[in-house]
């Protein structure tokens, strides 16, 4: 899973800075934590969403949702989500080890479709709300959607999957061993990057 081992190192920097600056800091970050986790829930993919396709098959996915009390775009979802801090030092780590670098500028270009691909990730698919991602390894998906409610809030989709591979011990399609371990901090750590790209967009200027 592309980025889960820098992720993890992500994530666990994000919560190790601020605990080391004040108990204040330790308090605040730890609410915001707890904000970010308790505001996104599961939630069933959308009928023909461009991620159900590995639904259907032996792959592992999931779907998480949370809802912004504003309109906001595909575009200024994926641009907000790949430009958000935590997401930028997983950027930085796997420009520093996987020789990938990326910038907030490719990150607007790949949100405004004139990019097709970012960092360890390609374009594998895209259409007016949403956004499928296609990781290096070849077996790992990122997908986005926004979909607009009549009120003028928006719901905003992040949903994953893996691609098993074929066990060299019995021949059949199988997670592995590394997917299992990590599966729990790949939850994990996709509701924290939902829950911070919603905050960052909830600050976004409102239009006139």
């Amino acid at each position: 899973m592309v980025g889960n081992l820098v992720g993890q190192v992500a994530l666990l920097t994000a919560i190790a800075v601020p605990s080391v600056v004040s108990p204040n800091c330790r308090r605040s970050s730890a609410s915001a934590k707890l904000h970010f986790v308790s505001s996104i829930h599961l939630s069933r993919l959308p009928p023909q969403a461009l991620l159900s396709k590995y639904a259907s098959m032996s792959a592992y996915t999931d779907c998480f949702a949370t809802d912004l009390p504003r309109s906001v775009s595909q575009a200024q979802y994926v641009e907000g989500f790949y430009t958000g801090g935590l997401f930028k030092i997983e950027r930085l780590l796997l420009g520093v080890f996987i020789s990938r670098p990326s910038t907030d500028a490719q990150a607007k270009q790949l949100a405004a479709g004139e990019l097709s691909s970012f960092s360890a990730w390609s374009v594998e698919d895209r259409t007016a709300d949403e956004l499928l991602m296609r990781a290096m390894d070849g077996r790992t998906r990122s997908w986005f959607m926004v979909s607009p409610r009549p009120d003028r809030t928006t719901r905003l989709y992040f949903g994953s999957a893996v691609v098993p591979v074929v066990s060299k011990k019995s021949g059949q399609p199988a997670m592995g061993f590394v997917f299992r371990v990590l599966l729990g901090f790949h939850k994990m750590y996709s509701r924290v990057l939902l829950g911070a790209a919603r905050d960052r967009l909830a600050k976004l200027p409102h239009e006139a």
